[in-house]
């Protein structure tokens, strides 16, 4: 079906450190700095506001065992699109390979891309209007880096997650050490009127990337033993890092600090640095930010070359450059639709054209005022991404049917138990994420849609070759 460690130009080079710095690298990008503030508004209380990144980072780890069952079982090239096609036929897989290349990777690169880009304003004190310029060149650079080798793309991706784990140290330092310990958890009612579901929203997107080894499986080492231990590893080293990062912006800033401030991860830094801190922290968010577009760049391309090895529509996706040893054509085609996806939202061009759409359906015209890349692109990205993600939680239920004679190195424990708690998890963010998207939700799934005559040409190429 798709590829393996044994198909041509793949090699089994990845370590149990190189798939657990892409996890690392990958979750811990820019929006552990961007989502506390919003978190901390819909949640009305610090212990609320702290407990749901336990929370969620707990759901992630019950997802992490889930996966590690499947990817474990199945080391093959693309991860989900792999779990979905077996369990639901090619045409599910199709549609998943297709909305992860036209919204929901590219449009995760372009969040990362502009957070990168609004730290890069606030460092140089640039016009905001510069933004999507700065958005444009970090995926422009970094999706050539990865086009011309394996090798380069995952030693910056290793550098660039040391450097955000030490930077992040230094938030807990600041924050435990000069930070008002005895103000920061007191004076607020325990239960208010804010939107849960919102907050779940920003916490979930901030652990986004946990399952992405699954995409790289084919290229690990070991993988009957590195492949569980990495999604379980580095989502739990992960967890444990949010959570004392976000008990430092607390105590740094105390809770209405935490929530007004634009800038949360520089204005702790500030505490014991001053301006020189402030610098330093933005530095640091651009690093991060770029860690998690290398992140995903590197990995979901794995996903368009498994789909353009099963269906001849994407034939090209699937070609891997032999002395480079990196699916060129499937990274070059992600890197477009990132470029026109940060430019559609983050150009004067770009949001007329939206809203021309948008009234052309009845639609009211989008509020710009305020509203960033980060946010417009989150609100296309997520129900489309809920959904595939329901999908697969409910595969592992499919092929526990389906493939009863398979071999499995890993099985999920408490079975069903645990699965279905990660069911439950995916239908009420699939909910929230529906709510919270607006008019945005209709331009990922229009883009979905799209797929569904790309997938009806494709299998008469299939058919009539």
């Amino acid at each position: 079906m798709t590829a393996d460690s044994s198909s041509p130009g793949i090699r089994a080079h990845l370590s149990l450190w190189d798939a657990v710095s892409i996890i690392i690298g990958i979750i811990i990008g820019a929006t552990i700095y961007e989502s506390p503030p919003f978190v901390f508004k819909n949640t009305g209380n610090p212990w609320l506001g702290l407990g749901i990144w336990v929370i969620a980072g707990l759901l992630c780890l019950i997802g992490a065992l889930c996966y590690a069952e499947m990817a474990s079982t199945y080391p093959r090239l693309g991860g989900d699109y792999v779990y979905l096609t077996r369990a639901y036929g090619s045409g599910i897989g199709f549609l998943y390979g297709w909305a992860q290349l036209t919204v929901i990777q590219t449009g995760s690169i372009g969040i990362m891309a502009y957070v990168f880009a609004d730290y890069a304003i606030k460092l140089w004190s640039l016009p905001k209007e510069s933004g999507v310029l700065f958005a444009l060149l970090a995926v422009g650079v970094l999706s050539l880096l990865n086009i011309l080798g394996v090798v380069l793309g995952n030693g910056i991706q290793n550098v660039l997650t040391a450097a955000k784990i030490v930077g992040l140290a230094g938030i807990v330092v600041a924050g435990l050490g000069w930070g008002q310990a005895g103000s920061a958890f007191e004076g607020h009612a325990l239960i208010q009127d804010r939107s849960l579901k919102t907050a779940f929203i920003f916490v979930f997107f901030a652990y986004g990337g946990w399952n992405d080894a699954a995409f790289v499986a084919a290229e690990m080492k070991q993988q009957r033993r590195n492949i569980p231990l990495a999604l379980i590893l580095g989502t739990t080293g992960v967890m444990l890092i949010y959570v004392a990062v976000n008990a430092a912006y607390l105590l740094g800033l105390g809770f209405e600090g935490a929530q007004a401030s634009e800038a949360i991860a520089a204005d702790v830094l500030r505490l014991p640095l001053q301006e020189q801190g402030f610098k330093a922290m933005c530095i640091l968010v651009m690093i991060s930010a770029l860690g998690s577009v290398n992140g995903v760049i590197f990995t979901s391309s794995r996903i368009y070359a498994a789909m353009g090895a099963d269906h001849p529509i994407f034939a090209r996706l699937s070609q891997w450059h032999e002395k480079l040893g990196s699916p060129i054509w499937a990274l070059g085609t992600q890197a477009i639709i990132t470029l026109i996806l940060i430019a559609a939202v983050g150009s004067t061009v770009g949001r007329e054209a939206l809203d021309r759409v948008f009234q052309s359906l009845g639609l009211e015209k989008v509020s710009w005022e305020g509203r960033g890349g980060f946010d417009s692109l989150l609100r296309c990205t997520a129900p489309i991404f809920w959904v595939f993600f329901l999908m697969s939680a409910l595969s592992l239920f499919i092929l526990r049917w389906k493939d009863r004679g398979i071999d499995r190195p890993f099985t999920v424990p408490f079975f069903p138990i645990i699965p279905l708690i990660f069911v439950a998890t995916c239908a009420f963010m699939l909910y929230s994420g529906i709510t919270f998207a607006g008019n945005f939700g209709l331009v990922g799934g229009g883009l979905l849609l799209a797929g569904v005559p790309l997938w009806l040409i494709s299998r008469l190429k299939e058919t009539h070759p």
